[in-house]
């Protein structure tokens, strides 16, 4: 990782973090429904859910193998002040799915784009495990 890439994360909040980071797991989500062969918009919003609700999002963390740096950007977000509340969830998963996003958005604001790859690669097998 690049020093300037690395104070890049450094620099941004928590917020703006899972801001970026919710983009970025949105992309390995519908990446993996669209290679499933699903492609009907009610069917894909439908399988999104396991993967990007609060309360997934939340589950996930629990068997997550984090690096250092990586559980400092996790803290970040979910110790974030966010004006924004849980709509249906309670505030402890929604602040633990803040912090979730905020990894992904670490991993990607520094480029360390492998890291982010295996990341998701993991939680969507975590989630189709879940699901069989």
């Amino acid at each position: 990782m690049h020093k300037i890439e690395a104070e890049k994360g450094k620099l941004l909040n928590g917020i703006a973090l899972a801001y970026i980071g919710d983009a970025v797991w949105e992309v390995y989500v519908r990446d993996h429904l669209l290679s499933l062969g699903l492609t009907k918009p009610a069917q894909l919003q439908k399988e999104a859910t396991k993967y990007v609700s609060a309360k997934a999002q939340a589950k996930l963390v629990e068997d997550w193998i984090l690096t250092e740096e990586e559980q400092v950007y996790f803290l970040r977000g979910r110790n974030a002040h966010s004006k924004t509340t849980a709509k249906n969830t309670d505030v402890v998963t929604y602040r633990i799915s803040t912090g979730f996003e905020a990894v992904f958005g670490f991993l990607h604001i520094t480029n360390q784009l492998k890291r982010e790859a295996e990341l998701a690669a993991f939680c969507i097998q975590e989630v189709l495990s879940e699901s069989n």
